[in-house]
């Protein structure tokens, strides 16, 4: 069950990142910001690297999230508003990611004992 849970997950990402990186490219051709095709290719490792139940799958969407949060300041500063839209989403997919870790440590370590 865990497995399955992370192979949609992964599928979710993966799908995210393809759109960040597809109109955040368009995006940076309008003179728009950068934001979106670096973190879509970001994105886009962490679903392959889920797809394979690593770990590194879950690390990498981290780190999106991560440098996600520095992004939201530089655009809105500190309006709490403005984070809204720009952090729930990431934030709840962030759940489920650290809710899938034990499962992808779990493999990971299977595989190594193997």
């Amino acid at each position: 069950m865990a497995s399955l849970a992370t192979y949609a997950l992964a599928l979710l990402i993966l799908l995210f990142g393809l759109y960040f990186v597809i109109f955040g490219s368009w995006l940076i051709l309008l003179g728009g910001s950068w934001y979106y095709t670096p973190c879509g290719l970001l994105l886009c490792i962490s679903g392959i690297y889920l797809f394979r139940q690593s770990p590194t799958g879950a690390w990498s969407y981290l780190l999106a999230w991560a440098l996600t949060i520095p992004w939201t300041i530089y655009e809105v500063g500190f309006n709490f508003w403005g984070w809204l839209p720009r952090l729930f989403g990431p934030t709840l997919l962030a759940v489920a990611v650290v809710a899938c870790l034990p499962h992808l440590l779990r493999n990971q370590k299977e595989h190594y004992n193997a």
